[in-house]
């Protein structure tokens, strides 16, 4: 897993990273999705709603949560 120390206490992993081994990037839902080359990049195709974008954000969040135990932040 790459990390990089951020100070004594803390590292930080790179959540594209993270989002892109939790099975994500490229994982399209309808008219919305995480883009195929970059998993930081969520997508509206065309139609989808801000809530719904929003709302795949969280689940990404809470699925690498489930997964690897670590919190992603948005920066």
């Amino acid at each position: 897993m790459p990390n990089y120390p951020i100070d004594d206490e803390q590292t930080k992993i790179p959540a594209g990273w993270l989002i892109e081994k939790a099975g994500w990037k490229g994982k399209r839902m309808g008219n919305y999705g995480v883009h195929k080359n970059q998993a930081l990049v969520l997508v509206n195709y065309g139609g989808a709603k801000g809530q719904e974008i929003k709302e795949l954000a969280y689940t990404i969040q809470a699925d690498v949560k489930e997964k690897f135990e670590i919190d992603i932040n948005p920066e």
